[in-house]
């Protein structure tokens, strides 16, 4: 019971640190502005121009931290305060999505492995709970076990998702440093935001391991 506890208390922690790391690091050095005095829209123009994805759109999309490169549709889309702003922190964004965009126009494997099993992921972990909930019931160990194997799908996911950003993040640091657009002062900033962005997604990897082994235990315990 103590350690069913102790997990419960750690996959909930450990997501809600790196969360505050990045909420704390994105609101400081989104009210420092750029060395270059641009916005994530004209930072991501460059880069992409750099990089001959002249033709990719980079719009706008709702919300805070919303940022993401959707690989279906070809585009860049930006929070709107990170597409106006020309803070630190829109550079080090923009530059991070960029990274995705570069990522897939040289078909980089793991991206690619993200692409494809998102969906299988997503269905394979919304019926886990269902079929494990069914196994116990009619007391079928094998339909138990499955239902564990499907919630797996989810750290797999994630497993294959941290090197994604990992490297999304090293290509952004590039870009910035190699077209001149992040001077000295800047680079710290960048740098933290891009590690606290980073370190969300390790929590998620620990907070789905530390998931799936508090399931095992709860039915070995069960048995």
């Amino acid at each position: 019971m103590l350690i069913q506890i102790i997990l419960f208390i750690a996959i909930i922690t450990i997501p809600a640190i790196a969360q505050a790391f990045i909420t704390i690091s994105y609101k400081k050095y989104s009210e420092v502005q750029n060395g270059e005095k641009l916005s994530g829209f004209e930072v991501a123009r460059k880069i992409l121009d750099a990089n001959n994805l002249k033709d990719m759109d980079i719009v706008s999309t709702p919300g805070t931290l919303t940022d993401h490169y959707d690989p279906s549709r070809k585009v860049v889309r930006l929070s709107t305060d990170n597409f106006n702003d020309d803070s630190v922190a829109a550079m080090a964004v923009a530059a991070h999505e960029c990274g995705h965009a570069i990522q897939d126009k040289e078909g980089y494997f793991l991206l690619r492995l993200r692409s494809i099993i998102f969906p299988i992921v997503r269905i394979g972990t919304a019926l886990s709970y269902i079929i494990i909930v069914v196994g116990c019931l009619l007391q079928f160990a094998g339909l138990i076990y499955a239902g564990i194997a499907f919630t797996g799908l989810g750290l797999l996911f994630q497993l294959v998702t941290l090197p994604v950003e990992i490297n999304a993040s090293k290509r952004a640091g590039e870009q910035l440093r190699k077209l001149g657009l992040v001077n000295t002062s800047d680079a710290s900033g960048v740098k933290s935001v891009l590690v606290a962005a980073a370190s969300t997604y390790l929590a998620g990897v620990l907070s789905s391991a530390l998931q799936v082994l508090r399931i095992i235990i709860a039915l070995n315990r069960r048995n």
